[in-house]
């Protein structure tokens, strides 16, 4: 079995053997191949994580992060030229501020904009720096968020949100190895990892499983793990490889200089 990246699958598809698992009419078709060669399995959503105990209204928007109410409060998951969550921040920023999967010029603009104004903090956030204050909200994937928000509970509410204005996501792929030895054995783990039971694995670890979707029509998510998830509104797009490696480029040239 191969774990991967979605734009990493799309455009390697000969490296692996179609197999289509018993709930494929299940899955969202862009979160699969047609023929069978790969197929997303769990993932989230770029998110707002906010300590509600030191900020009074936390924000909900991408649009929201540049009000002065945010000054040297808004935190972004690392350096976007070198790690993954804050490179999707960015890219999920450019959508909000009139870019696209083509173009994420405008996210690194718009966090050049948070730097000037004041309101994007130069500190790493970890697990320390938001249980001590230092960063009251954090841009991260939602499952981190919400795994922080179980961790904090005792203490003070961090509440998390998807922004609507840069619904951005991304999901870990499955694919079997063409050359696998045993493809038997790699197709009887699929079948696993996309039934219910495997699914709400996932959902109990945080993050979205693919199926969820069909899941929660057909009654067998687990409700109590798929009311902690922050809810969603609209459908997100997903990056080819080549799309990927064009906005990695244009971040690695720009940033330092729109953040400086």
């Amino acid at each position: 079995m191969l774990d991967l990246g979605q734009s990493f699958a799309t455009g390697n598809v000969d490296l692996f053997a179609p197999y289509q698992v018993e709930t494929w009419d299940s899955i969202p078709d862009a979160n699969k191949d047609s023929g069978g060669a790969w197929v997303n399995d769990y993932g989230g959503y770029m998110s707002i994580g906010c300590n509600a105990q030191l900020v009074p209204v936390c924000p909900t928007t991408f649009a929201d992060l540049a009000k002065p109410d945010y000054a040297g409060k808004v935190a972004l998951n690392g350096d976007p030229t070198q790690a993954a969550a804050a490179f999707a921040g960015v890219w999920a920023g450019a959508l909000a501020n009139g870019g696209s999967l083509d173009d994420i010029a405008p996210g690194v603009a718009f966090f050049g904009n948070l730097k000037r104004s004041g309101n994007l903090l130069t500190i790493d956030p970890t697990p320390a720096t938001i249980e001590s204050g230092q960063t009251p909200i954090v841009l991260d994937w939602d499952y981190l968020n919400v795994a922080q928000a179980e961790k904090v509970a005792a203490s003070f509410q961090w509440q998390v949100n998807v922004p609507s204005d840069g619904l951005f996501a991304q999901y870990y792929t499955q694919a079997i190895n063409r050359n696998a030895p045993h493809p038997a054995a790699a197709r009887l783990w699929q079948e696993f990892l996309y039934s219910d039971e495997g699914q709400n694995l996932w959902l109990a670890g945080k993050a979205r499983p693919v199926r969820l979707t069909a899941m929660t029509q057909a009654g067998t998510a687990d409700a109590a793990l798929s009311a902690a998830l922050p809810p969603v509104s609209g459908e997100a797009e997903y990056p080819t490889q080549a799309q990927t490696d064009a906005a990695q480029r244009v971040v690695a040239e720009r940033w330092a200089a729109a953040t400086a």
